[in-house]
């Protein structure tokens, strides 16, 4: 999109703008546009909009000096260019803008303005003091093609029931695989949402991508899954993530969203001298919420089973502690098969590690069963026949 000399510039970073398209192709609807001042207050008291949950008002006012003195002098009808890394990416006309208390902000979305959270502490480096709204228009792909795949899956499978389920893959492991084959006894579709923060935190998002694809296509029946990109911006965050993912779910033609009964967003809360749960707010969004059970190991079943429904005490579980299971990952350890597939590890391995092994050929038929012929063999098959032989344990 070209930016007219003529138009003052307000310039936003690319969480702001997966924001702003997120809400523009209306997967969080009825909220389709930037709030006026009347409008955030009175969704930042009620929690709702038009009748529908929403968990904190939707604005935007972008930090830096530039923008600053750009608010400062807009006028009602100016239009202004939204620039994102040097490049026009939208338009922006101005309706209204006005003040905010960036700790207020701070406190509806997290719960809390300490700067020692790590999301207050990144949402406070890129907050201003004000606010502008009015009709905007943004250019971001990737955002709509993924509500166009998921569309033309529907479309294309006839599926009459959706399910959703946002999830960080981080990474995949056994409990993630059964809840998703759990879901897919009795739904046409699964939707996985693949979460991308816009941090540089765990495993790569093209690597986890990677290895949830290698799942669906090798070990779930044909067009039953499907993985679309999930930009994690700061607005799902804390205890209003579960509103909004079901808000997103449900615009994306989903019919229920599966969630953890361990899922953060659960808890208890006081409003209105009232205690109130997650759900007394999502009854009022027309999307089915499932909860499953916490999965574990079981040494005595000897098993993966639910821990509602196993006899047998903690001291016989193994958890799937996603960051337990990373730092094995990530010092190059292939994980026991009980906790990440084979296959998984193997394709995270070769991903994360390229190249690692000098004489790769060698070493492989060195120490591998082979039958006879000399192949090239790629990082992954070693660290799959690698497993075999660590499963290997009889010497009769």
């Amino acid at each position: 999109m070209s930016s007219s000399k003529r138009n003052k510039q307000l310039h936003i970073d690319t969480e702001a703008l997966s924001t702003l398209a997120l809400v523009q192709e209306g997967l969080l609807a009825p909220v389709t546009g930037l709030m006026s001042e009347s409008e955030a207050k009175e969704v930042d008291r009620t929690r709702q909009y038009r009748g529908i949950p929403f968990p904190f008002s939707f604005i935007l006012a972008p930090r830096g000096r530039r923008n600053q003195e750009v608010l400062e002098s807009a006028q009602r009808g100016e239009t202004l260019d939204l620039v994102c890394e040097g490049k026009s990416v939208g338009q922006l006309t101005v309706e209204d803008r006005f003040a905010i208390d960036p700790k207020d902000r701070l406190i509806h979305i997290y719960g809390s303005a300490d700067p020692t959270h790590p999301g207050v502490r990144n949402t406070m480096a890129r907050l201003g003091t004000i606010a502008v709204s009015g009709p905007y228009r943004v250019e971001y792909p990737l955002i709509r093609d993924t509500i166009n795949r998921v569309r033309r899956m529907i479309r294309h499978t006839g599926a009459q029931k959706v399910s959703a389920m946002m999830l960080a893959a981080n990474p995949l492991n056994r409990a993630h695989e059964r809840i998703i084959r759990q879901t897919l006894g009795d739904t046409d579709l699964m939707v996985l949402f693949l979460r991308k923060p816009f941090t540089n935190e765990g495993l790569r998002y093209d690597i986890r991508h990677g290895a949830l694809n290698l799942f669906i296509e090798n070990f779930l029946p044909r067009n039953r899954a499907m993985v679309v990109p999930f930009e994690n911006t700061y607005i799902f965050a804390g205890y209003n993530e579960l509103i909004l993912d079901a808000l997103l779910a449900k615009n994306c033609g989903c019919h229920e969203l599966v969630i953890g009964k361990n899922h953060a967003g659960l808890g208890l809360y006081y409003d209105r001298n009232r205690l109130n749960s997650i759900f007394d707010s999502l009854s009022d969004i027309d999307i089915e919420i499932r909860t499953v059970d916490k999965y574990v190991y079981c040494d005595t079943c000897k098993t993966l089973v639910s821990t509602h429904t196993c006899p047998h005490g903690q001291h016989h579980h193994i958890h799937y502690h996603s960051e337990s299971i990373m730092t094995l990952i990530e010092h190059g350890i292939l994980p026991p098969p009980i906790l990440v597939r084979k296959e998984i590890s193997a394709n995270i391995l070769a991903a994360l590690f390229p190249n690692r092994i000098e004489n790769l050929q060698e070493t492989y038929y060195s120490l591998m069963p082979s039958n006879g012929l000399l192949e090239h063999q790629s990082d992954e098959q070693f660290y799959l026949k690698l497993m075999e032989l660590y499963q290997t344990s009889s010497l009769t």
